[in-house]
């Protein structure tokens, strides 16, 4: 019923929206139509930066309900999991093997990273690939953007471009786990020549692969804008609302031969699992933008935001002690309660909001851009137990903890042309922190007052004769530790991490065939990664290690064989090293922990190969069938490159068919069906491990986060 009731909500306003267009093919080339906010933080076609750019026609193909993660899946040294399994909820990204928080993530040009763990939730916002009209992923440093530094990648989404023609789609897909997505979209188009306004309803749901890994997922966009001549305002507001079943324990290595779904989340009730083991959690936001044509040259951008998030995870946890709480404990007569079973909610009510702005200047020769942002972040962190098998005293609230933090960038780019081939690029960026902590839950009374000032160049040597381009780059990049590296206690704070990275690359554009190259370095000082190291409050944080790198090259091709034979491939190799690393193991028998050192050792999760091919075909006419390829090498699942503790290597191969009908009512009607994994392999992208020492031998737990084998999407598109 909610589905048909949403589809009656977009047909009764497209219809009214649709009246009022009259003339959707009126000329645009007065209006000032250019998302300003995006050209000031993209690297530009000849900008010297290693970057893939997709383009909305490309992201609805791949857009079938899937996590935003999984549309990248295909561009060069990416690799995506799932908590789920199927790629519904919670997901995760690595480009070139640096996780999700050191990708800095921006939605035109706001930044969208957490602030405290600097990592991207894209379940807060689902279904958002539907709105998006362009993103552009950086690998490296990249260009200077806003928000969280970007330690490894970057990936700049773009809602802004203007719909001049009126439109109301219908996309609904239904798949393997009971996978379902619904969206009603609806815009005017250019109306009175000034005015136009998008809409979009969305609803995924999935019963996941992983036993119970639930997600029940719903959004909106709602998007409108004048545009003139010289100047143009709009105003974006979306939410997401997520609940999803936790499916965050992995399985144990054990388990993976013979129960490879089993979801330990829940367990720890007697019985059947708990059925509220969920996380719940919303995400509104609101952005302003004013763009302004000051001269011929001068272009002008402001935006203003608010993100308003809150929610909280359910757990179900056994014989807990009512002291760890700061709980009375239950009388009974003579008899004092000191454990019991308990329902605790742990909850997060946060407000981040801020502006950005940039000044862009371009001539036949030169063009230049000064911009920047600042932002503030206000944290409430808290924790309640609703329930407790053998008494509750009430109100039971056992920690509430505030933190804040402010973030001011600003940064001055430049390139120019030197004669008719090169062109010279700096980029100066500073950016000041300061992040105020107020105790954590296991360590009340920790307070942390960290200031940080970075200072990050980029140089970089561009040239272009056709067919061939190319570009030569260094880049600094810095960034503050996470909320959670804070907790390691005051004798143990954590140093920001830094990296220098150099970038060379050479493309060659003919009409049928594209072929890219690039070679980078990426030199780390202080990483901060797991060594197994305990804090002081007994807690595994992560440590700064003082030299790491990671080298490779990646290689692009596509090409038209035939008009009814395309082909795209990409291929990444590289050697990803910790120079000195020293490991941690606690000692059960004896106490403490024992140390092993390591030389040379590979990063954890950081794939030596990693390629992507796709082939398409046109069978026949308003077909395309493509079979789509996926290799990630041997990836280890920490610092020491011991082959008892790894994710396998894998190979997938899906399948798409497209078929596309127009008729004079029907704009367009697409039919996609998709195979994914159809060689059925059984593989983990993810995983964790922890080592002890007990009863005299070393014991190794891993814990691996599988995918599913063999399943299936079919999607409906109608176009109107």
């Amino acid at each position: 019923m909610k589905r048909i009731a949403i589809l009656i909500v977009a047909a009764i306003i497209c219809g009214d929206v649709f009246s009022q267009s009259k003339d959707s093919t009126k000329r645009d080339s007065f209006l000032l139509l250019e998302p300003v906010e995006i050209k000031a933080i993209r690297a530009g076609e000849n900008s010297p930066f290693t970057k893939t750019n997709l383009s909305k026609k490309e992201i609805e193909k791949l857009n079938l309900g899937q996590d935003l993660p999984f549309i990248l899946n295909q561009t060069p040294s990416v690799v995506v999991n799932s908590d789920a399994g199927n790629g519904v909820g919670y997901t995760g990204i690595r480009i070139r093997g640096t996780d999700a928080s050191r990708i800095n993530v921006t939605l035109n040009g706001v930044p969208f990273n957490d602030a405290e763990s600097q990592g991207t939730f894209f379940v807060d916002l689902p279904d958002f690939s539907s709105s998006v009209s362009s993103i552009q992923v950086q690998r490296g440093v990249g260009t200077s953007s806003n928000g969280a530094g970007a330690f490894g990648a970057s990936i700049n989404i773009s809602t802004n471009e203007p719909n001049l023609k009126p439109y109301f789609e219908l996309n609904n897909s239904y798949g393997s786990f009971n996978t379902w997505k619904n969206t009603v979209k609806v815009g005017s188009g250019l109306v009175s020549d000034h005015f136009t306004t998008d809409l979009r309803l969305s609803k995924i749901s999935s019963d996941g692969y992983v036993d119970r890994a639930k997600s029940d997922l719903t959004s909106f966009y709602f998007s409108t804008a004048y545009l003139g001549k010289n100047n143009s305002i709009r105003f974006n507001m979306f939410s997401g609302k997520e609940k999803t079943y936790q499916a965050w324990y992995g399985v144990s290595e054990a388990d993976l031969k013979t129960n490879r779904t089993i979801n330990y989340a829940g367990m720890e009730r007697p019985g059947e699992p708990y059925d509220n083991e969920t996380d719940n959690y919303k995400q509104d936001h609101y952005q302003l933008f004013y763009n302004q044509q000051v001269t011929s040259r001068i272009k002008f951008n402001t935006g203003l935001f608010y993100i308003k998030g809150k929610g909280y995870y359910e757990q179900y946890r056994a014989d807990q002690a009512y002291a760890d709480y700061g709980l009375p404990a239950p009388v009974y007569g003579n008899d004092v309660i000191t454990n019991s079973d308990l329902v605790r909610q742990l909850w997060l009510d946060n407000d981040f909001y801020g502006s950005i702005f940039s000044f862009h200047y371009k001539d036949n020769i030169s063009q230049f851009t000064l911009g920047g942002g600042w932002n503030r972040y206000k944290g409430n962190h808290y924790g309640d137990v609703l329930w407790a098998q053998k008494g509750l005293a009430l109100p039971a609230r056992w920690y509430d903890l505030d933190a804040d933090k402010n973030d001011l960038s600003v940064y001055l780019k430049q390139q120019t042309k030197i004669g008719s081939v090169f062109s010279v690029f700096y980029d100066l960026q500073y950016r000041r922190v300061n992040y105020n902590i107020y105790g954590f839950r296991y360590n009340p009374d920790l307070t942390i007052n960290s200031k940080y000032s970075f200072f990050n160049p980029k140089l970089g040597l561009s040239f272009q004769k056709n067919p061939w381009s190319g570009y030569l780059s260094y880049s600094r990049g810095q960034k503050e530790p996470n909320r959670d590296d804070f907790e390691a206690g005051s004798t143990q704070q954590p140093k920001p991490e830094k990296l220098d990275d150099f970038e060379l690359g050479f493309e060659k554009r003919t009409n049928n065939i594209n072929i890219g190259f690039t070679a980078y370095y990426m030199g780390y000082k202080d990483q901060l990664v797991l060594t197994g190291k305990i804090n002081d409050v007994g807690a595994y944080t992560r440590t700064n290690i003082p030299k790491s790198y990671r080298a490779g090259v990646e290689v692009v091709a596509t090409t038209e064989i035939t008009s009814w034979l395309r082909a795209g491939a990409n291929l990444s190799v590289s050697r990803n090293k910790v120079e000195d690393f020293t490991e941690y193991i606690d000692d059960y028998d004896n106490g403490g922990q024992i140390t092993n050192q390591y030389s040379s050792s590979d990063i954890a999760f950081s794939p030596n190969i990693v390629g992507a091919a796709t082939i398409s075909f046109i069978p026949v006419k308003n077909a395309e069938l493509s079979f789509i390829s996926k290799y990630v090498g041997k990836q280890y699942l920490d610092n020491t490159q011991n082959d008892s503790r790894k994710l396998n290597a894998y190979y997938t191969q899906d399948a798409r068919l497209i078929y596309t009908i127009s008729r004079k009512w029907l704009k367009e009607l697409n039919i996609i069906l998709q195979a994914n994994n159809l060689f059925d392999k059984l593989y983990e992208p993810n995983g964790y491990t922890f080592s002890y020492y007990y009863a005299g031998s070393l014991t190794t737990e891993n814990y691996y986060f599988p995918m599913a084998g063999r399943n299936f999407m079919v999607g409906v598109n109608l176009k109107f």
